[in-house]
């Protein structure tokens, strides 16, 4: 069996599609491919959408088998969160055809339209990511974020392609990778700068990067002395959110569940490989 992590992008969103460095958590909610025997290609996925596996498999010319993909410790959700999980599907189904996970990159690329890559690096490496120019290596270990889930999940490639098309950016990306930098000694103090750089940027560019739910978390947050934002494209799904000490902490994943939210536990990951089955 092979199970590959989904991830968290914890700084860096957009700007990393202009060169600008980003900080990714490969995080314990992905996907996995168990390999049966069968004379012919089979594939069955959660949901019936094989797009990113079918293309990924026959990219590395996969051997006739049955390859069955399932979500890895899913959320219990009328709605998916967003932990990169078509990218996490193309790394297994690369690694259980028995290709070399760089093709997992040119593959996701291809069929989702357009993106960085961070999150197939995420899943490939493991672990704490910093992902910049294409180039994926390890970054020092950090607090991992509380992660609550607004209510609703969002689209990326439209808000891709409205940064994409709004210009100029340059010291926007100055900014953030500036910020990328320095989140280790402060992300605290980090996340909520970059929650107004990203709201300043969305209006400019003509998205919505911040909706009432999400602007709601990070209230609740700010409250406890910490600071939280949309991982991610944002318009919705996740919010990642750090505190100074653990106190804080507890006392805002209370907070988020009396408001209606929902808290969704992660820890760090190992890179995609093959596991035992249970």
């Amino acid at each position: 069996m092979i199970r590959a992590p989904g991830k968290l992008v914890l700084a860096g969103e957009y700007a990393v599609l202009d060169g600008a460095p980003a900080l990714v958590l490969a995080v314990d909610r992905g996907v996995e491919c168990h390999v049966e025997p069968a004379s012919d290609l089979e594939i069955q996925v959660p949901g019936g959408d094989d797009r990113f596996v079918r293309a990924a498999l026959l990219a590395v010319h996969a051997p006739p088998a049955r390859y069955v993909f399932r979500d890895w410790n899913p959320v219990d959700l009328p709605e998916k969160p967003g932990f990169g999980g078509s990218a996490a599907a193309t790394v297994a189904a690369v690694l259980a055809g028995g290709g070399r996970g760089e093709v997992a990159f040119e593959v996701h690329r291809r069929v989702q339209g357009g993106g960085s890559g961070i999150d197939v690096a995420a899943s490939l490496r493991g672990g704490w990511v910093r992902f910049e120019r294409g180039v994926a290596t390890s970054a020092p270990a950090g607090t991992v974020p509380v992660v609550v889930f607004s209510g609703r999940g969002a689209a990326t490639m439209d808000r891709v392609h409205r940064y994409l098309a709004w210009s100029p950016r340059e010291a926007f990306v100055e900014g953030v990778t500036a910020a990328v930098d320095a989140f280790s000694d402060d992300p605290v103090g980090i996340t909520r700068h970059l929650r107004r750089v990203y709201v300043e940027m969305a209006q400019k560019a003509g998205f919505l990067y911040e909706t009432p739910g999400l602007a709601d978390i990070a209230g609740l947050a700010e409250a406890r002395g910490g600071a939280a934002r949309p991982s991610g494209a944002g318009g919705g799904d996740c919010t990642i959110a750090f505190f100074p000490d653990e106190g804080a902490r507890i006392a805002f994943a209370h907070d988020v569940w009396s408001a209606g939210y929902v808290v969704i536990p992660v820890q760090p990951a190992l890179a995609a490989g093959p596991v035992e089955a249970p």
